[in-house]
């Protein structure tokens, strides 16, 4: 505690106030899960911020070494859970570059395909979580009605609402259902002809805008600090996105569709804009994709590996354009069925480092705003 003095006028006796500890969490409708802000608080405005992470610490990373190399894809699958297919992905690509693997074509772009529209899941999510924080409850709504079209060509070939489990070293779990690549191609085009709700029922609302503009301003010297990633490095004029930089996948084939939604205000809003514009172009890749996907000759789309795998000894890193960031899984291997280490690198526990830096010297009114604004995934903090 530390005490300040405050005068009230000339003439008066000073007033001794004491600034005031305030715990937001772990369990509070303000954190988004079991996560905890220690604020100090002078009056109405925040004078030191520091995030408490761990509450739902799993210890992946140690099971990971318990685990062989099937079985980790479950394991991966879970700490952002709503990215679960690019989760899965990070870990894949590693082994199969462990192994010197090449998968086919038709499953490259199939993993393109589905990644993109786990994209728009995720970004769905906040698309609708975050008017709501600030108030708004209608948008939520109709987020939710988009993610249930697309979960459900989704679950129609995996099996899974959440957690998909599709990918395999190698390839993908099967091959896609008859008549899939038709059902999706009427999914994406549903949803984007309703994702105009968003531009005009929050963008175009006076009192989101007022509570977001100029709000929790993340300036790109932070952003490389911290190593922020993601559409919240981007909303800050950071220019970087690995699948066009370092493209992986079929990404290398879509520089004509993909675009890198950047701004430069670094604010709660242009993080906002960043998420929205990214979910329209997600949508155009996964038609993009579809068009590709329809044009090539029928195959497999896996690799047949043996009953024990065991990835050579060695190292690799093998990163990917998540959702919420960088997404990065350092792979150590011994030449066991099992991998010796695998550090995983997480977009949410890099961003949300930053609060420490973006709450102090805001009202605490403002605090929710710019929370919300971080998009993260509490499991991808304690992971």
């Amino acid at each position: 505690m530390t005490e300040t003095t405050v005068g009230i006028g000339a003439g008066s006796a000073d007033i001794d106030s004491t600034d005031m500890v305030l715990n937001i969490g772990p369990q509070h409708p303000s954190t988004h899960g079991v996560l905890r802000l220690r604020l100090l608080l002078d009056g109405e405005r925040i004078t030191s911020a520091e995030p408490v992470v761990g509450y739902m610490h799993r210890g992946a990373e140690k099971l990971f070494e318990a685990r062989d190399y099937r079985q980790i894809i479950m394991l991966a699958n879970r700490h952002d859970w709503l990215s679960a297919f690019s989760n899965e992905l990070g870990v894949v690509l590693a082994v199969e570059r462990m192994l010197g693997m090449e998968v086919p074509e038709r499953a490259v772009w199939t993993r393109t395909l589905l990644a993109e529209l786990n994209r728009v899941l995720n970004h769905l999510m906040f698309l609708g979580s975050y008017p709501l924080e600030l108030g708004a409850i209608t948008p939520m709504f109709h987020a939710f009605t988009e993610r249930e079209t697309l979960q459900h060509v989704m679950e129609e070939a995996s099996g899974g609402r959440i957690h998909y489990m599709f990918n395999r070293v190698g390839g993908l779990k099967e091959d896609l259902p008859n008549g899939w690549l038709g059902r999706v191609r009427h999914a994406v085009s549903a949803v984007r002809a309703r994702t105009a709700v968003f531009d005009d029922l929050i963008m175009g609302n006076e009192i989101f805008r007022g509570r977001t503009r100029g709000v929790g301003v993340l300036s790109r010297e932070a952003v490389h600090a911290y190593g922020i990633s993601g559409p919240i490095a981007r909303a800050s004029g950071v220019d970087f996105d690995l699948r066009r930089d370092e493209p992986y996948l079929a990404y290398g084939e879509l520089a004509g569709t993909l675009r890198v939604v950047t701004r430069s205000e670094g604010d709660c809003l242009a993080r906002f804009e960043c998420l929205l514009e990214q979910t329209h172009n997600a949508l155009d890749l996964a038609d993009a994709c579809l068009d590709r996907l329809e044009e090539l000759p029928p195959g497999p789309v896996n690799q047949r590996l043996p009953k024990v795998l065991k990835a050579p000894e060695g190292h690799t890193y093998a990163w990917t354009e998540n959702p919420l960031g960088l997404n990065g899984y350092y792979l150590v291997s011994k030449g066991d069925k099992t991998p010796w280490r695998l550090k995983l690198r997480s977009a949410s526990f890099n961003n949300i480092q930053a609060l420490a830096e973006l709450l102090p010297g805001t009202l605490v009114a403002d605090m929710v705003s710019i929370l919300g604004s971080m998009f993260f995934v509490v499991g991808d903090i304690d992971k």
